[in-house]
Order: structure tokens, then sequence, then C-alpha cells
């Protein structure tokens, strides 16, 4: 967080970035909880079953995986904002074809699907990159709120996706029309976002916040010790984020005997405190350094996935879920955050940490099912502790950049 850029962008100019960036991350968990939505519909429609249900969704994961290391180079060269310019569209592009495809067959449905995963990955990255700009030019933490305005993003498009269902709103037409209310705003909301080079040289950056490359290709980013740690960093949260949204309401139900409806709880207070965490988290962030507090956020995780498996009663489970919640909260903001402390390099960075991290939410549910085949569900979810301990040993690798990094941060820093 340095003093130069601040004083080369105007506070309207900052304030209306922020507006923006956080219309981009809502929008995108908009986008991708409407599509996630209907699904079920969409499986009844096409007459899938699991196993083809699951190839089709693999689409999603496929262009994620392709988008993410891609994402880099084209951020470096064109921006942030006409990189989620240019994303928001192709994923309006892939999700109405998704929609289309409901009415005509599996074929476009797969091909919407990649081309939504593929847009998807690339904003997140961009948007990302923007975040961490706006924190320089704030000089305050606060990329976890940006990404609780995902959280918020997802709840209100699963909200509206069950309003549709209830109301019995064709597919397409939902889809088609969550395209276009998306799309549109992100695109006109990009024009507000700050250049994501730190203005020291006239030269190094074009028109709407594109930059020429430097300090090495994108390549390099991959050969970084610090970037690499910081990507296992993520990774073990993103771990612990993934598999508390797919399985705390199985483990709940199969593991602690609830209904249903109470397994669904236990999940809406895993996402509840974990929305609430990254909310909150910015001001313990500046108070206290990011090593500090990461490192008590982990212990609280660890205790909370402890007391949620290992819980005698029912309802102390659900304070082992809020806790849980708590502690994965903001692991995934602050690396996003540590990879943008050199603005020069964030864009590579921040490509590859995503790449790395996202590799959890790929992998973190199918292997907890498999462990769980073995010895439960609930048992399996110890990996996320063992993870988060991990995050633990390893969370000196988020210590800002010595160039970039305030004194109050500092100082707290050195006492963790």
């Amino acid at each position: 967080m340095t003093s130069t850029i601040a004083g080369r962008t105007t506070p309207t100019a900052v304030r209306a970035a922020t507006a923006a960036t956080y219309a981009a991350f809502i929008g995108s968990g908009f986008a991708f909880a409407s599509w996630a939505s209907r699904i079920p519909q969409i499986r009844d429609r096409l007459e899938l079953d699991s196993a083809a249900l699951g190839l089709v969704l693999l689409a999603v994961a496929v262009g994620s995986l392709l988008a993410l290391p891609l994402s880099g180079p084209v951020v470096t060269r064109i921006g942030s904002a006409r990189t989620v310019r240019a994303m928001a569209i192709l994923l309006g592009v892939g999700l109405t074809t998704a929609a289309l495809g409901s009415l005509i067959g599996v074929v476009p449905v797969v091909i919407g699907l990649f081309l939504l995963g593929f847009g998807n990955g690339a904003w997140d990255v961009a948007m990302n990159v923007q975040g961490t700009v706006v924190e320089r030019h704030l000089a305050r933490s606060i990329m976890s709120r940006f990404h609780a305005g995902f959280s918020l993003g997802t709840v209100a498009g699963a909200l509206v996706g069950a309003a549709m269902v209830a109301l019995h709103v064709e597919v397409a037409v939902h889809l088609a029309a969550v395209a276009v209310l998306v799309v549109i705003p992100v695109v006109w909301f990009t024009r507000r976002f700050v250049p994501d080079h730190d203005g020291t040289e006239q030269d190094e950056a074009g028109q709407d916040g594109a930059e020429q490359p430097r300090g090495g290709g994108a390549l390099t980013a991959w050969r970084e010790p610090r970037t690499l740690l910081i990507g296992l960093f993520v990774l073990t949260f993103a771990f612990a984020e993934g598999v508390g949204n797919d399985w705390i309401s199985v483990a709940a139900i199969d593991g602690h005997g609830v209904s249903a409806p109470l397994g669904t709880l236990a999940f809406a207070g895993f996402l509840t405190a974990m929305t609430a965490g990254r909310w909150f988290g910015p001001g313990l962030l500046d108070r206290y350094g990011r090593v500090r507090v990461v490192r008590t956020i982990a212990l609280i995780g660890i205790l909370g996935v402890a007391v949620f498996v290992f819980s005698p009663v029912p309802s102390l489970a659900y304070v082992g879920a809020l806790l849980w919640g708590l502690g994965a909260s903001l692991g995934f903001p602050v690396g996003m955050s540590a990879g943008g402390d050199d603005p020069r390099r964030a864009a590579a960075r921040v490509s590859v940490i995503a790449s790395i991290g996202y590799c959890a939410f790929l992998a973190g549910p199918p292997a907890i099912g498999f462990l769980g085949h073995h010895i439960t569900v609930l048992r399996a979810l110890v990996v996320v502790a063992a993870l988060l301990g991990l995050a633990l040993l390893i969370a000196a690798s988020v210590r800002p950049l010595p160039a970039v990094q305030p004194a109050s941060d500092e100082a707290a820093d050195r006492a963790a």
C-alpha cells in the first residue's frame, strides 16, 4: 500500500472504483449462483443421470482451469478493466448458450458451460487485481469485503433462482435475463476502474487501465518461492471453504443424525459466519497485520472443524460450523492482497495464486467423498483441520512486501 498512487488519482475516482469493484464481485457471484440454482431443472429437462450430469458440469471446471493461468498475461497486457468487461460479455454468452441448450440438447449446454467457466475464471483474477489496486489507493485492507460482496451475490442469485423455480419460470428465460442484468451493469461499472499500474511512470500504462508487461513474463511468477507459498496458503483456505460449502450439510445429517432442514441450517451458519468474517476482517487486518490475523483465524478454523467433527451432541456441532466458517473467511482474500503487493507484478502473481488455490475447489469435494466412503464423511473432514495447520506454518508468506508495507502493518507483523 503505497502513498505514490494515492497522489495520482482523486479520492472521487477511488470511491467510484471501490463501488465498481464491489459491483464486479457481486455480479460474478450472482451470475454463477443463478446457473447453479437451475441445475436440477436442466438435469431433468435433458434426462441426465448422475454420471452424465457430472460430465456436463466438468465443462465449467475445464473452462476455469484454462482461464486462470492465461488470465495473468491478459490482465497484464490489457488491464483489469478491459479483462472484466470482455469476460463478463463472454460469461453472458456462455450463460445464454447454456440456457438455450436446456431447450435443445446437451452439446450447447456443454459449450455454454465451458464459456461460462472460462469467463468466470479470468473475470475472477481481473477483479481481484483491481481489488488490490483499490486497497493500495485506500491504504486499507478491504479485499475481504469485496469477497463478502461475492458471497452476498451468490446468496441473492440462489434466492432469485429459488423464486424462479417456485414461480415455474422457464430456465432459458431466467438465465438469459440474468445474463443481460449482470453483463450490462458490470460492463458499465468497469469504466470506473482505476489503472492497474502504480502511476510512477506515465509510459507504463495505456488507456483504460491497460499496462505494459514489466518485471518479467507471466511464467516468471511460477518460479517465485513467495508466490508459490502464497498459492499453497490460499489452497488450504480454499479447501476449507469448498469442503464446507459442499459437505457440511451432508456431514451434519449423516454424521450427527439431524434432519435435512437442520443440516441446511448448519450450512447457513457456516456461510453467515464466513461472510461476517470477511466483512469485519479489514479492521483487524489493519490493526494487527496480516500474519497475526490469519494465524488466529486458522486456529479458529481448526477448533471449529474439531468441534464439528467430534461434538457429542448436534447443538455443539452448530457452534463448530460457525467457528469453521469464521476460520475460513479471510485466507483467500488475504492471499489475493499479498499477490498484488507489487503493482507491476500483480496480474501475473494473482493469476498463479488463483490457479493454485482453485485446485482445492475442484479437488477438495471429491477427495472428501473418497475418504468419506471409507471412514464416513464426518471423520474425513479432519483433513480440513490438517490443511489449516499447514496454513499456520506458512502464514508468514503473506507478510506485505517491504516496499509497500505500511508502518502499522510492519510493526504488527514483526510482533507476530
